[in-house]
């Protein structure tokens, strides 16, 4: 699991562990990890140019360049600042008699630019306690780092992000790395500020996991170890239902893929035996597409009664239900989907046209074991207060869920997942999966983990996590052309205990560094 503390959260967890080892120690520890990221950047003999601001954000830097050595041609532009913390003061001695040169920090752009011209740059400029946006005397360094320019590492976060909300000021940093300290800071995660991270990495700096997790509430996200510890194991003499089998009520004249697409999906994920239940009139085109799943006719001249019946029926053989991908929006179709989940006892996951058919009826979950997957128009919609801004998706997820009780997986490049008690980012994910038919496969996976026990909650996170895993291996294997199927036939390469890349971030140490975007 991947420690995700908020600012003040932050500054409690780095009191504690500094009561115990020393301010000195934490920073020497966070210089050990700097430097390991920015030997990755330059080569040695390469220059290294840092902008450091007043606090020990810029002491991080002294400390890291002190650890990289002669080999490098570093340099530290740094703010003038009256008071320096003991640890920053020992940190710049160690890197003057390391050989770094000190440097007054640039004010105007011209100078700013010719400071970094050709190196691979440091920001340095702020941590998690600045306030947006950046001071005018700050502003000209922070614009000559951006990494469509030259390689920029950040430490701890971007200049000019929000370690809490995520939002970007008018003048950011943009980096191409960015090395996080002592827990993942939620701003990081969310947008805009994704598009300033880069690739993200956190860095252990000797804070206790017990302190860490004393402090951590609120917020949460997956790696892939607590990923792997969610996915349920298939029993060694489990039968086909045993191993998952869920009740897909999907699909429509007019959109049979959906239903196709979260039916193969329920079945890559590893369901044992997948039912899918669509209208008469889409059967042909389902049976057409889909071997191994059992197709059920809904008759489309039975009334509503009817068909909620023959579903509750199918419903008995079966350990979850997914409803809404492809379903028409006519009032007969209404009727069943708020009949059926008023009725039904098993877990389910409601999804695409299923959410229109609930505006209004948010009252027929109450007390289930539901998650509901809207994306941010659904959402609107299912929520009844309206469009939703970026800034305002954490705050709306959790009203929502305070108000109705009902686990809530708000799609977006950042998804979030809250039941109420905890906020999940989901940290994996790429723009392949900005295709038709991607959230559908999503409902089949989640579909799947709650036929197979997991909570609602769980069942969520875990799908969202290996759904940006397999948009990601998707994505490496076909640079152009990424559709839901190729996420569906991802599944299982992408799992990190198949994908070499994901392997290979399991190889760094716990107390070391480990990428997490």
């Amino acid at each position: 699991m991947i420690d995700v503390l908020t600012p003040e959260q932050m500054r409690a967890a780095d009191a504690q562990a500094m009561a115990v080892l020393g301010e000195d120690a934490l920073m020497r520890n966070a210089g050990l990890q700097i430097a390991g990221r920015i030997a990755t950047l330059a080569a040695p003999g390469t220059r290294v140019v840092a902008f450091a601001g007043p606090g020990n954000n810029g002491g991080d830097a002294f400390a890291a360049f002190a650890e990289l050595g002669p080999e490098w041609d570093c340099a530290i532009y740094a703010s003038p600042a009256q008071r320096v913390s003991p640890a920053r003061a020992a940190a710049e001695k160690r890197a003057r008699e390391a050989g770094v040169a000190i440097r007054v920090l640039p004010q105007t752009p011209r100078e700013a630019e010719s400071a970094v011209d050709g190196a691979v740059a440091v920001d340095a400029l702020f941590g998690t306690g600045s306030r947006l946006p950046i001071p005018e005397s700050y502003r000209a360094a922070a614009l000559a780092l951006d990494c469509r320019r030259r390689p920029v590492l950040a430490i701890d976060l971007p200049s000019g992000v929000d370690a809490l909300t995520g939002a970007a000021a008018d003048v950011c940093v943009r980096a191409t790395e960015t090395v996080t300290l002592g827990a993942v800071k939620p701003g990081l995660l969310l947008d805009p500020a994704r598009d300033f991270v880069g690739e993200l990495w956190y860095a252990a700096i000797g804070i206790g996991e017990d302190v860490l997790r004393a402090n951590a509430a609120g917020f949460a996200a997956l790696d892939d170890d607590a990923f792997a510890r969610l996915l349920p194991v298939r029993a060694p003499a489990g039968d086909k239902r045993g191993a998952g089998a869920p009740l897909i009520v999907a699909g429509s004249a007019q959109f049979p893929g959906a239903a196709i697409l979260c039916a193969r999906a329920a079945a890559r994920a590893g369901a044992g035996y997948v039912t899918l239940a669509a209208p008469a009139g889409a059967c042909r085109a389902l049976r057409a597409h889909l071997v191994e799943q059992v197709v059920v006719e809904l008759p489309e001249d039975a009334s509503p009664g009817a068909v909620i019946e023959t579903l509750l029926d199918l419903s008995r053989h079966n350990g979850a239900v997914a409803m809404g991908p492809g379903m028409s929006l006519d009032d007969r179709t209404g009727a069943i989907v708020r009949g059926f989940l008023a009725r039904n006892q098993l877990p389910a996951i409601v999804d695409a046209s299923a959410l229109f058919h609930l505006a209004k009826h948010l009252d027929v979950l109450a007390g289930k074991r539901v998650v509901v997957t809207p994306h941010a128009g659904e959402f609107a919609r299912l929520s009844g207060k309206g469009t939703v801004a970026e800034g305002e998706r954490v705050d709306r997820v959790r009203e929502f869920v305070a108000r109705t009780g009902i686990t809530t997986l708000l799609k977006g490049r950042a998804t979030l997942i809250c039941d109420g008690t905890t906020t999940h980012v989901n940290a994996t994910g790429t723009n392949a999966l900005a295709t038709a038919g991607s959230g559908d496969v999503l409902s089949g996976m989640i579909a799947t983990l709650l036929a197979q026990g997991l909570a609602a909650v769980d069942a969520a996170r875990a799908a969202a996590y290996w759904h940006g895993l397999a948009g990601q291996y998707a994505g490496r294997h076909r640079a152009v052309g990424v559709v839901a199927g190729d996420v569906i036939e991802s599944l299982a390469g992408a799992l990190p205990a198949q994908d070499p890349e994901r392997r290979a971030f399991e190889a760094n140490p716990r107390r070391g560094l480990w990428r997490v975007v």
